[in-house]
């Protein structure tokens, strides 16, 4: 009996560790605001990290935040080392490799092409030959790749988003790529005659959220988690704080 009894409390136990295991998040640590705020190697705030900390309260768990290199972010989901991959589009991992359930898109990104101010006349991107373009290091563009390839543009890869538009501000290229997010915040604080411009649209991405199929993730409550928080407007609140909007439509999600 007392051998029952402590089968009984071990099994016990084991249920409820497994149902405590944590969330496991990658975070990039190209990232930079409004998107996350990394602080001692720890996301603490923006709205890529508001969105994670809401799906793992709303599921019950506790979240675990896995900050990697943009190029190993792939790798490191493939093997099973994150369960969760927020702010994901499925043109920039075309080769995923495994099981995976793809949320519905919870903002658009948009990419410009982004220019100083006394360079801030709109351009057409195709028209543009032998410029140095301002990237982020392991960040795909597939409206430019060609460019890339036949060496139309070269890149200039910096680590961050953030260092990207500061290297654009003191003019070591005229041009940069960056998403409309970070630009604006990257202004907030400039006189008028300072922000920089974006000149062109590159690219518009939905994008949203990758679990990894596993029977210790509930990949599927994740998803109608997200999904409520679309259409509650939850998202469009995260967003508010940091004085931008999703792109999608407010009543309706995009179709995935």
């Amino acid at each position: 009996m007392r051998l029952l009894a402590l089968s009984a409390v071990m099994l016990m136990s084991g249920n409820v560790a497994a149902e405590e295991a944590p969330l496991r998040f990658s975070i990039a640590d190209a990232w930079a605001m409004p998107l996350v705020q990394i602080d001692d190697h720890q996301p603490t705030s923006g709205i890529i990290f508001d969105i994670m900390q809401s799906m793992a309260a709303q599921a019950n768990l506790s979240a675990e935040y896995r900050v990697v290199p943009i190029q190993r972010v792939q790798r490191t989901l493939e093997r099973g080392a994150i369960d969760v991959r927020c702010y994901a589009a499925q043109s920039w991992m075309p080769n995923l490799s495994g099981d995976y359930t793809w949320s519905l898109p919870l903002l658009i990104q948009r990419d410009l092409l982004i220019s100083t101010p006394d360079n801030a006349t709109p351009r057409v991107p195709a028209s543009l030959t032998n410029e140095t373009i301002g990237t982020v290091l392991g960040y795909v563009y597939p409206t430019l790749q060609n460019a890339f390839d036949n060496r139309q543009l070269r890149r200039d890869d910096a680590r961050s988003e953030v260092q990207v538009l500061q290297k654009l501000q003191i003019h070591r290229y005229r041009y940069a790529i960056g998403n409309q997010w970070s630009l604006d915040w990257f202004n907030r604080n400039l006189p008028d005659d300072q922000k920089l411009r974006g000149v062109a649209v590159i690219d518009e991405q939905p994008v949203g959220c990758i679990v990894r199929n596993d029977t210790d993730i509930p990949a599927q409550r994740l998803m109608r988690i997200l999904l409520r928080m679309r259409m509650s407007g939850k998202i469009d609140r995260i967003m508010s704080r940091y004085n931008t909007v999703s792109g999608l439509p407010a009543d309706r999600p995009a179709a995935p």
